[in-house]
């Protein structure tokens, strides 16, 4: 018995050994950053000890505006991608004939490359001094004033983020959920239509439970992702974001490592293990949550 378990570890001493170094020595390293207040990377020296990087950051006006963007990001389309992706993976179930077709294409803009993607969602919105952008075109044709969605207001910069995050996650949720879909045995709809359940009430009794793992899975990932979003704001609004107001989390923490206000490790650690706290918090509620949702 002790042979095999010397085998046991010795197999996973490879994972243990890469987790170890880039994973858990790096957010030991990290905390460590986040207590040491006036850390010079250059010198490798600090003046002292304490919680004044949480608190700088915390009366931060960009990081405060970076947690309200991140949030409203992470609200707004974690449930609205989440759920289209639901409705169209059970369309794109029930015509079975074009299904793997569809699949396909619905998965492209998931393998396009994410500035690319955002370009053209730079074109589709953004005002010029030659053209308002075809969306802006819908617009007037429906009687209504241009809107400049990448340096107009808040609340139009806000909204093309949450279509353009919501455009690129949709395409990995339905190949996830139309997978799923496709596992369902078929003995439970044939039984329920043996007994004429109304297909609203097999959807919500058959196949939600069956599918509620999967489901569970993309709300999770959703979160995590929507919650490290940045590449999709720089290819939107430029890699200046808190001049646009639309930083996030992840981007404030790469400023003040890299950016114009960069060369602030210790910043920057409070910042990441306050994002690391967050993320932690809302998986921990969603698998509390499971425990009673989802059917395994």
């Amino acid at each position: 018995m002790k042979k095999n378990n010397l085998k046991a570890w010795l197999y996973l001493l490879p994972a243990i050994l890469f987790l170890g170094a880039f994973m858990v020595y790096p957010l030991i390293d990290v905390l460590v950053y986040s207590f040491e207040e006036g850390f010079n990377f250059a010198s490798q020296e600090y003046y002292g000890v304490g919680t004044y990087n949480y608190s700088y950051i915390l009366h931060d006006t960009y990081f405060i505006q970076a947690l309200k963007n991140t949030f409203i990001l992470v609200i707004i389309t974690v449930p609205i991608s989440t759920g289209l992706a639901l409705l169209i993976s059970v369309a794109l179930n029930s015509i079975k004939p074009l299904r793997n077709i569809f699949q396909t294409v619905f998965f492209l803009p998931y393998v396009t490359n994410t500035l690319a993607v955002g370009l053209v969602f730079m074109v589709l919105f953004k005002k010029t001094a030659y053209s308002d952008g075809l969306i802006n075109l819908l617009i007037n044709a429906f009687g209504f004033s241009s809107v400049d969605f990448i340096d107009g207001p808040y609340w139009a910069k806000i909204l093309v983020t949450c279509i353009y995050t919501i455009w690129i996650v949709m395409p990995f949720k339905i190949l996830i959920l139309t997978s799923a879909l496709a596992g369902v045995d078929e003995q439970y709809y044939k039984a329920a239509k043996v007994d004429g359940t109304s297909k609203w009430r097999i959807f919500r009794k058959i196949t939600l439970p069956m599918i509620s793992p999967m489901i569970f899975y993309l709300v999770i990932t959703g979160f995590i992702g929507a919650f490290k979003a940045y590449a999709d704001e720089v290819a939107l609004f430029g890699t200046d974001l808190n001049a646009a107001g639309m930083n996030t989390l992840v981007g404030y923490v790469y400023d003040m490592l890299y950016g114009d206000s960069g060369g602030y490790p210790s910043f920057a650690s409070a910042a990441a293990l306050v994002l690391f706290t967050i993320v932690l918090t809302i998986t921990v509620i969603n698998l509390m949550v499971s425990k009673k949702k989802v059917h395994y």
